[in-house]
């Protein structure tokens, strides 16, 4: 197969391969000569566009072609152009309620090997985590873990790993900018991947260590240590390093044990995506999510509000209520207003590696996008630092697209592992062990150092089912202890939402 034409609406088709000028393709059936060289995961017009007029893929218009393009034609963003203008009112929208899905007889009493946490929580690492509270103590926080990884911390203690999470804020920051760094430190706090945290604080900074320490109140007390470096008497670095050893200790004596599939949360998100990205490593997060939260009583979170943009009316009529309507419309509408005040038009985004790999407009990318949500109905809306509630299955999370702040967003919601799609490659991770999906056995074969999982054997002609029970089975190891790519290389950093004035 040289081409797939997605949906028999689309007047689209993608080369799934690099094809030259007047090769000949079968489309439907049809004969179609190429006017141009395609590359793989491009779009190829499937009739006469002239300008203006929309260009559909995925079964809705992802823009309106802004030049002439005969048929066999390449159809890339030089092409094409978005139809977004700016906010909507949504009052054209209806719901649908829980649209069915395909949903496998995999045991709904699957389990996953985690700590369960005295407050109930369960989690996928027994890590010790080192939070400043303020960027000034960064480097305080580097070296007491730098010294601890050499001097104390062994695999096979119980522990997995010992890591510091440096940023650079918590000083000089005003209203909701100030309080979006609380929010995504005081989630750190309470996460259950952590068997112990140390926060470190300095004193004279805008978030306060006492007044943080408050703000993370409900936290498990026997987990987490406060320390503020100006009340220290002599070396904070030898008051943190023996702080750190007790939390270590406590830690070392955690266990796993088997636990049900429904304390799964799972962030679903997408970067340095491609043309495949909507056909392979995004269906099957798809797929996934509708098991998991269908079949097995779990939780997944989607984001990237600005990658909603052009596909958010299928998400708003999948609501469960009219309640999470209308908390949907005003996720959506905040962001759009969050662009408009920065001068920015709503539908910018695709970077120049999206545009290189095949995605031309932000519909085109949202459209793929949207697919790691799969069918089921939306349960949850949530503001950015919020945690997951009680209600299970499907959320949507207030967050940019930006790779390290959405993923460090879910993290922070309290997912215990982001999914991550990816069509050009990325080796970050955040604070959460982080799998990297492949859109293309290319890239995974390329960065078999950085891939966890490779869904484009779906375009070697793979059933979707049998790929779907090896990821299930993948995402399990990986929730029992299985280490991801970026784990076994140290990975963890995390990243905050800055949207406001520094003094």
């Amino acid at each position: 197969m040289d081409v797939i034409r997605i949906n028999p609406s689309d007047n689209v088709c993608v080369a799934i391969v690099p094809l030259a000028k007047g090769a000949v393709v079968e489309v439907g059936g049809e004969s179609l000569r190429l006017l141009d060289d395609i590359p793989a995961g491009h779009k190829i017009a499937l009739k006469d566009f002239k300008t203006g007029e929309q260009v559909v893929k995925y079964g809705f218009p992802i823009g309106h072609a802004i030049a002439d393009v005969c048929k066999g034609g390449l159809m890339d963003h030089r092409h094409i152009a978005t139809n977004l203008q700016g906010k909507d009112d949504y009052s054209d929208v209806v719901l649908s309620g829980n649209s069915p899905a395909s949903v496998s007889p995999h045991a709904a009493t699957a389990t996953f090997d985690g700590f369960l946490r005295d407050d109930g929580q369960v989690g996928v690492r027994n890590e010790l985590w080192v939070i400043p509270t303020v960027g000034c103590v960064d480097g305080v926080v580097r070296r007491v873990v730098e010294r601890f990884r050499r001097e104390v911390f062994r695999d096979g203690d119980g522990v997995d790993d010992v890591v510091a999470f440096p940023h650079n804020y918590g000083c000089s920051q005003l209203s909701d900018d100030h309080e979006n760094t609380r929010r995504i430190l005081r989630d750190m706090v309470q996460h259950p991947n952590a068997g112990g945290v140390l926060v470190v604080g300095l004193g004279c900074e805008n978030n306060q260590p006492r007044e943080f320490r408050e703000f993370c109140e409900p936290y498990d007390h026997r987990r987490v240590r406060f320390m503020i470096c100006q009340e220290v008497e002599g070396d904070e670095e030898e008051t943190a390093f023996t702080l750190l050893s007790e939390l270590y200790e406590q830690a070392c004596r955690c266990r796993r044990t088997p636990q049900p599939l429904s304390a799964l949360k799972v962030g679903l998100k997408c970067g340095g995506s491609d043309g495949f990205s909507g056909i392979t490593a995004n269906p099957l997060l798809g797929v996934f999510s509708d098991w998991l939260c269908m079949g097995q009583g779990g939780t997944t979170v989607l984001t990237e509000v600005p990658e909603m943009f052009g596909a958010e009316r299928i998400l708003m009529e999948r609501c469960a209520n009219d309640s999470l309507l209308r908390k949907t419309i005003a996720l959506i509408n905040d962001f759009k207003d969050y662009y408009i005040s920065h001068g920015e038009p709503v539908g910018k985004n695709p970077s120049p590696g999206n545009m290189a790999g095949g995605i031309s407009t932000l519909e085109e990318k949202s459209l793929g996008c949207t697919q790691k949500a799969g069918s089921s109905a939306v349960r949850g809306v949530l503001a950015y630092g919020e945690r997951i509630g009680k209600e299970r299955g499907l959320q949507l999370l207030s967050a940019p697209g930006n790779d390290l702040v959405a993923s460090t967003a879910l993290a922070a919601a309290g997912c215990q592992i982001v999914l991550f799609t990816t069509g050009r490659g990325t080796p970050f991770a955040t604070f959460v062990p982080t799998m990297k999906i492949s859109t293309t056995t290319r890239l995974a074969t390329q960065k078999a150092h950085w891939i966890d999982f490779n869904a484009g054997t779906l375009l070697e002609g793979e059933p979707m089912e049998s790929l779907s029970e090896r990821f299930r089975d993948e995402v399990i190891a990986v929730a029992s202890g299985k280490k991801t790519k970026s784990e076994q290389r140290g990975y963890a950093e995390i990243a905050i939402f800055k949207n406001g004035v520094t003094l």
